[in-house]
Parts: structure tokens; C-alpha cells; sequence
């Protein structure tokens, strides 16, 4: 498989404060990895620096294999997808208008997430939030992204909403697109992902494979509770 995104030693942070410190991580084409990790571990920290919103403060972020320090709109014209926690959508605008800003193939769109076809003329702020987060996934996806990053997929939604969305990530996966998935609530990422590293005091403590963690809750609680350690879990052959 080939890297489509890649973290080498990245420091990112706010002004002159670093959040997160020497954080090496890639996900492959045709892959989904979760970034999984407690409250103020550093995930969106992370996703807003390898997305262009923040400027990392060092180390490299490569994207499809090329150095990048651009802003996010010019990598977004390189084929990176985001959907962040606010879900990226134009409230005032209809489902349609939002897509043809994107400039997303409706027909694609709409095989994605069928639910949305009744509500193409509806204006978005009236959706529901899982009517939302579908559209933000579609506005990435119909336009072919190669490199997804989701912030916090479940965050406000119903559990059976979050069972319809997360295996549309291992669909797209399935068709070459590079997918990393940031989320609070483990059980979630685990279930669609290959590829896990756990995120915790701004560092990496865990990095292998999602089945790993997923078979093991013992080995997650650890992860999770290794503050201030230099040495990160990790399974011989993994990562």
C-alpha cells in the first residue's frame, strides 16, 4: 500500500505552546486508522495541523507523498477530505446548493446516503444532526477526496445514526481512499479500522493494529493511562 498521509516528528500547538510533540503516524491508501485518546490528549490539535488549519510548529506532514505546509483549501484541491466536529456544512443554504458548492457529483452523493435525496430542497439548517453529518461526509466523498479526515464522527448523534455512518468509512476505504478517524468513544473507531494509535498528554502511547485493542481492553486502559511515558506500546510487526 502506499502512504497517502504521513505525520514525521510533528509538533503543533497554539502560538508558542506545543499540544502535541514528535507525533509520527501514516495512514495508507485503502486503509482506516483510528486517532483514539482522552479528552485534551491532542486529537483535533492533530487533525487541524495535518489539515493546513494550523501551522505545525515542526517536523513534516506529507500528503499523497509530498511535503505540504500549504493551507488547508490548497490541500483540499490536492484530494484531503475533512469533516470537522462543526461538520462544514452551510446552514442557511439547501442540501443541493451545498453540494454544488462542493462542486460533488450528485448522483454519487446521493448512492452514498440515499436519506438525503427527500431533503435536497430543504435548507440544511433544518436537518437533523445526522442529516448534517451525512451531508458533510458527501460534500468530501462526492468529489472523490483521496485522503479523509473525520473529527469526532459520533459526537451528538444517536447510537443507531453513528451504526448507519461508520461502515460508509470502510466502504470508501475499500475504493483506495485513505481514512483516519479521530474519535472519543473507542468502540466506535475500532469497529472500522485496521490501524489504531492511541493519543494521550500531546504523545503517542499506543500504535498497532485496531484488532489488537478491540480483543484486548486491558491493553487500551493501559494506553490511555501511561502519562509521561518515552516509550509507546507497540506490537512487534505493527504500526
Amino acid at each position: 500500500m502506499s502512504v497517502c498521509l504521513e505525520a514525521d516528528g510533528l509538533s503543533a500547538g497554539y502560538g508558542k505552546v506545543e499540544i502535541v510533540r514528535d507525533l509520527h503516524l501514516h495512514v495508507d491508501a485503502g486503509e482506516v486508522v483510528a486517532l483514539l485518546g482522552p479528552n485534551g490528549a491532542g486529537k483535533t490539535t492533530t487533525i487541524s495541523t495535518l489539515s493546513g488549519e494550523l501551522r505545525a510548529l515542526g517536523g513534516a506532514v506529507r500528503l499523497l507523498g509530498e511535503r505540504t505546509d500549504a493551507p488547508q483549501y490548497v490541500r483540499a484541491r490536492k484530494g484531503l477530505g475533512v469533516v470537522s466536529q462543526e461538520r462544514a456544512v452551510l446552514m442557511e443554504l439547501t442540501t443541493r446548493e451545498n453540494l454544488r458548492v462542493s462542486r460533488c457529483d450528485l448522483d454519487r452523493a446521493l448512492a452514498l446516503f440515499p436519506e438525503l435525496e427527500p431533503h435536497l430542497d430543504r435548507r440544511v439548517g433544518l436537518l437533523s444532526g445526522g442529516q448534517q453529518q451525512m451531508l458533510a461526509l458527501a460534500r468530501c466523498l462526492a468529489r472523490r477526496c483521496r485522503v479523509l479526515l473525520v473529527d469526532e464522527l459520533s459526537l451528538g448523534l444517536a447510537p443507531l445514526i453513528v451504526k448507519r455512518l461508520a461502515p460508509t468509512l470502510e466502504a470508501v476505504a475499500a475504493t483506495g481512499v485513505g481514512v483516519l478517524l479521530i474519535e472519543q468513544f473507542a468502540h466506535v473507531a475500532l469497529g472500522v479500522a485496521q490501524k489504531a494509535y492511541v493519543l494521550e498528554g500531546g504523545r503517542i502511547r499506543y500504535r498497532g493494529t485496531a484488532q489488537a485493542l478491540k480483543n484486548d481492553p486491558t491493553l487500551l486502559h493501559s494506553a490511555y493511562l501511561l502519562r509521561g511515558a518515552d516509550v509507546p506500546i507497540e506490537l512487534p510487526g505493527e504500526g
